[in-house]
């Protein structure tokens, strides 16, 4: 029984920061697999109700579907990919780049969660971390979780870091 406290006890304080982070309830997934994002908005922002949570799509996530939310309106921005990916034997050239829920209320002192899906194309970089720029908007305040590490340098040390996920290997 101490064991499981201990490691309980290990896990709330190695992840304290990152509860006031925006975050991936799933925080890796393999390239090549469909990868179901549940994305964590712990507080609003200044003690300010959320009212938007825009998520940049990055290059590589393709053929992507958000969950409606009830109470708040969804939309989409599509544009061209980078490059032509293969989904289903089919070649795809564009997708949505940007998803965002909007004209809602979440209460800084709840918890909530928004949810998309996508497929991690399978070029993508096993070993490396994708990251999700976000803007969580509150009533004339935001908050930009969009810090992406440079090279070696420790996702911890960032202030306002963008949710990520590490590529795993295809299966």
């Amino acid at each position: 029984m101490n064991r499981y406290l201990l490691s309980a006890g290990a896990l709330v304080l190695g992840t304290g920061s990152a509860f006031a982070h925006v975050t991936f309830e799933t925080q890796e997934a393999a390239v090549g697999s469909t990868y179901k994002a549940v994305l964590r908005v712990p507080h609003g922002c200044d003690g300010k109700a959320t009212t938007t949570v825009r998520v940049q799509i990055p290059e590589g996530v393709i053929s992507v579907k958000p969950m409606p939310k009830p109470g708040w309106t969804l939309q989409v921005k599509k544009g061209k990919y980078e490059k032509s990916y293969q989904l289903h034997g089919q070649a795809v050239t564009s997708g949505v780049k940007e998803v965002n829920w909007s004209d809602g209320s979440l209460p800084d002192e709840f918890y909530d969660e928004f949810v998309f899906r996508g497929t991690l194309a399978a070029d993508l970089p096993a070993g490396q971390t994708l990251y999700f720029p976000v803007v969580q908007e509150c009533d004339g305040v935001a908050e930009r979780w969009i810090e992406i590490p440079a090279s070696g340098q420790d996702e911890d040390a960032l202030e306002s870091p963008a949710p990520g996920i590490k590529l795993a290997p295809q299966q």
